[in-house]
């Protein structure tokens, strides 16, 4: 009996949930956008039903809610997702507020629901190949993990999202948006955990467009609250130094995530937009290893879902999330699968982030549930026209 999913949510991160849906064999069930006369035009263009308002998921039956919206409505959407019976899928970040995040695992936690975050960077082949090459030993104790994550799609100053507001986005945006995959990579990958960070942030381009609302046009010009660009150091639970420089302004970067961990015996280097390879390198040699479903680690050959030699990428990670989380919710719960406890983690580094780049000094990531923090003024960023 295939899935029933509904999606709230229509932008470009919804297609893609749309597209993963239904090569997992899901039916989608419905389909929310912004407001309820866009939801109809989309459940037109996607042969489905409209969902008007939030109490009509209860109606709707649906196994699996993915929610896709901005990160302001994420704790609506989710709860209101939860309570109809639904297993959840919730774009990161959880909630703009760390304690409410925490709030929504406990929840889900407490109904027994399936429920996770698209950390699809894990579902690289590759990516599980040297993370079992690590649980087996190769690499010996890390020396230093380091590495960035690099965009360009803010580089103008025309340019322009809902998530340069931090009312809608919430008080980090490169980093949260993008550094969080980063860290939550690194921290899957090595088994290290990020105990303290040191941050300074900077916003290059001061002023933008207001975004657009629904389908109007980007408005007039707007004080820009969030940054472009970050730069990371941290120490794990054990002592390991590292660092992570992140951007949405870096000329000619589409979508550049890379890493180089590097240990007593081994270090490695991955590169997310050429995902068919990784440098492996010892003191007197080094191999590229090629993705293969013939060789290497069971998950490695698992999520192979094409004949080596025919490049797979973000569009196969995002598709094998989806269905791991499907298999969980028929309760064959696969390694490495991201939950909303890694959402919560998530959330914690990113506020520690923030609390650094305000204080200027080192902030401890916190273990127990979280206290709101305070909102960065324009004045505590380091600012210069774009």
């Amino acid at each position: 009996m295939s899935m029933r999913v509904a999606i709230l949510g229509t932008g470009m991160i919804g297609a893609i949930h749309r597209r993963a849906a239904l090569l997992a064999g899901a039916d989608i069930a419905g389909v929310m956008a912004s407001t309820p006369e866009r939801s109809e035009r989309a459940a037109v263009e996607w042969g489905t039903t409209p969902i008007r308002h939030l109490d009509e998921l209860a109606d709707l039956g649906a196994d699996v809610v993915h929610v896709c919206t901005p990160n302001q409505r994420h704790v609506e959407h989710t709860k209101a997702a939860l309570s109809s019976g639904a297993h959840v899928i919730c774009e990161k970040p959880l909630s703009v507020d760390t304690a409410q995040a925490e709030a929504l695992a406990d929840l889900a936690e407490s109904l027994g629901r399936t429920a996770t975050v698209p950390f699809v960077y894990r579902f690289h082949p590759l990516v599980r190949e040297i993370r079992a090459r690590v649980q087996a030993g190769e690499f010996g104790s890390w020396q230093l993990l380091h590495g960035s994550y690099l965009q360009d799609w803010l580089l103008s100053p025309t340019a322009t999202s809902w998530r340069i507001d931090s009312a809608i986005g919430g008080p980090s945006r490169t980093f949260a948006d993008i550094g969080s995959h980063w860290c939550d990579l690194m921290e899957f990958i090595t088994g290290e955990r990020i105990e303290s960070v040191v941050a300074d942030v900077t916003t290059t381009v001061s002023q933008r467009p207001r975004p657009p609302a629904g389908g109007d046009s980007a408005g007039e010009s707007m004080t820009v609250d969030t940054e472009d660009a970050a730069t990371v150091m941290f120490r794990t639970r054990s002592g390991v130094l590292g660092s992570v420089n992140v951007s949405q302004v870096s000329a000619g970067r589409k979508n550049r995530l890379w890493f180089e961990f590097d240990g007593a015996h081994r270090s490695a280097v991955f590169d997310q937009e050429n995902p068919e390879t990784a440098w492996m390198g010892a003191e007197h040699s080094e191999e590229i290893l090629r993705r293969d479903p013939s060789r290497g680690s069971p998950d490695h050959r698992r999520l192979s879902s094409l004949p080596a030699g025919h490049a797979q990428g973000y569009g196969q990670c995002f598709d094998a999330f989806v269905d791991d989380t499907y298999a969980a919710v028929r309760g064959d719960v696969r390694d490495g699968l991201p939950t909303f406890a890694d959402g919560v983690r998530s959330a914690r580094i990113v506020d520690a982030v923030v609390a650094s780049s305000i204080s200027g000094s080192r902030v401890k990531v916190a273990d127990e549930p979280s206290v709101a923090l305070p909102m960065r003024s324009d004045s505590s960023m380091a600012t210069s026209t774009g």
